[in-house]
């Protein structure tokens, strides 16, 4: 993480700006069920807001300073912080009822990479769990705020068909200052479940 993440990501209006700008948005419409995956919380700006949403809250964070830094302030709370890479989830399939990623996978240094996260997403949500997530539009201000740091923007367009690829359906993505998306793991009954 940079300077510029390190001061803005930290920032109580960061973690305003998540909560009344994407959270609520995202789940206006959306049941988080019980037990949700967030994947690369960082400095946890979304996990004081959704660890009172959900039963119980599993953040996986690569970074170990940030991950030890979680598990001290969520330290005998609902929350239990991973030490890992989303795209190796030591989870197994169907174990969640809902995962998020906000404004984290233009830090994922390929498109492959991100697939791969999005993937086991995918294979550790239950059948109709539902995936939400942001990320922030590419910009030249963006690529600048993030020099020396990794920044592979999501390209909104994309998006669809690579949730589909994966198996996502019921998706709905919006892109106005940022992207926000949701995305649901078919269950058995739905009418557009292979059977």
């Amino acid at each position: 993480m940079n300077e510029n993440h390190a001061r803005v990501c930290t920032s109580p209006e960061w973690a305003e700006h998540l909560r009344n700008d994407i959270l609520t948005v995202l789940t206006r419409d959306v049941d988080l069920g019980k037990e949700m995956l967030e994947i690369g919380p960082g400095p946890g700006a979304a996990t004081e807001w959704l660890r009172h949403k959900v039963v119980r809250l599993t953040a996986v964070e690569i970074d170990q300073t940030a991950a030890a830094e979680l598990a001290s302030r969520y330290a005998e709370t609902n929350v239990e912080i991973a030490v890992g890479s989303a795209a190796e989830l030591d989870y197994p399939d169907d174990t969640f009822d809902s995962a998020g990623c906000f404004t984290m996978l233009h830090h994922v240094p390929t498109v492959a990479l991100q697939n791969k996260i999005l993937a086991e997403a995918f294979r550790v949500l239950r059948p109709g769990g539902v995936l939400i997530g942001s990320d922030s539009l590419a910009s030249t201000g963006l690529h600048d705020f993030h020099e020396g740091d990794t920044y592979n923007p999501v390209e909104p367009a994309s998006l669809l068909p690579r949730l589909q690829t994966l198996g996502f359906g019921k998706i709905t993505i919006t892109v106005d200052y940022s992207v926000t998306f949701i995305a649901h793991k078919p269950a058995p009954e739905d009418p557009e479940c292979p059977q």
